[in-house]
């Protein structure tokens, strides 16, 4: 518990100042997470045997082609993800396996990759899209990052403590044998009512659907804390990492970020 307190006050230390500040220093911060990120799923025992080098540097290049945003690229999809980059990570990962034997790389490794740089691309460039909208004169951005995190962990927090409490129905005891129907409704009830009190009070005046979307995102959140749970236990891992003592590795700190992030594509027009 010691070690876990400890990690905890030290990625707050170095979080919080370059969430606070912003512009490039958040850009590099979130560019470096996610190449963290991308090695634990490189690293996953089940998914592949090794793979050469050349092609984890590559993979390297094209999610920062994703993560880093350009809005004024002409190519640009949304929030600065351009086809350039997708067309780039599509050629180069799958014309590459044609210069390696099927026992080093081959197509299904590169169809598992692309999919894995296209998930951490396209949540960690929302990161930044979002910390980086700023209203003249305000805090937009810092503020709906800080909204967007305060549902993951609202939803978090309570959905753990309230299946402590009072759960006694499991969700998807296949899955994660610990989370319970109870903590999955208290948890994104607590959530909706303090993310709700946050957006109204320090970004817009609340409306019925930027809570319908505080209530999507934190269903959203829970889904994506499941799917990379099933993935470990496909895996057989504890953890993604030992990166963070206490906490495991990037992806078991941001699971649920990672699919709000998503989500919050799928329904930003509502807030």
């Amino acid at each position: 518990m010691k070690k876990r307190i400890l990690s905890a006050i030290v990625m707050l230390i170095i979080v919080v100042p370059i969430v606070w500040y912003g512009h490039d220093l958040f850009k590099i911060g979130v560019g470096v997470v996610s190449l963290l990120a991308l090695k634990e799923i490189l690293d996953l025992p089940k998914s592949h045997h090794e793979y050469p080098t050349f092609i984890k540097l590559i993979s390297m290049i094209c999610l920062l082609l994703l993560v880093l945003p350009d809005y004024d690229d002409s190519y640009s999809i949304m929030f600065g993800i351009t086809y350039r980059g997708v067309a780039l990570t599509l050629l180069s990962l799958l014309g590459l396996s044609l210069f390696y034997k099927n026992d080093e790389y081959k197509i299904t490794d590169a169809i598992f990759l692309i999919g894995a740089i296209l998930l951490l691309g396209t949540s960690f460039n929302t990161m930044i899209f979002v910390r980086m909208f700023e209203a003249t004169g305000t805090h937009t951005g810092l503020y709906m990052f800080i909204f967007l995190i305060l549902i993951f962990i609202l939803t978090d927090t309570f959905a753990y403590f309230g299946g402590r409490l009072f759960g006694k129905h499991k969700l998807i005891p296949h899955v994660s044998p610990n989370k319970t129907i109870e903590g999955s409704v208290i948890g994104s009830l607590v959530a909706t009512i303090g993310a709700s009190i946050f957006y109204h009070y320090l970004i817009n005046p609340l409306t019925y659907k930027v809570v319908l979307g505080i209530i999507s995102l934190s269903i959203i959140g829970q889904i994506g804390d499941l799917i990379f749970s099933k993935i470990k236990r496909e895996n057989d891992l504890k953890d993604f990492s030992n990166l963070i003592p206490g906490h495991g590795g990037i992806l078991d700190r941001l699971d649920s970020t990672i699919a709000i992030m998503l989500g919050y594509l799928v329904i930003y027009s509502i807030f």
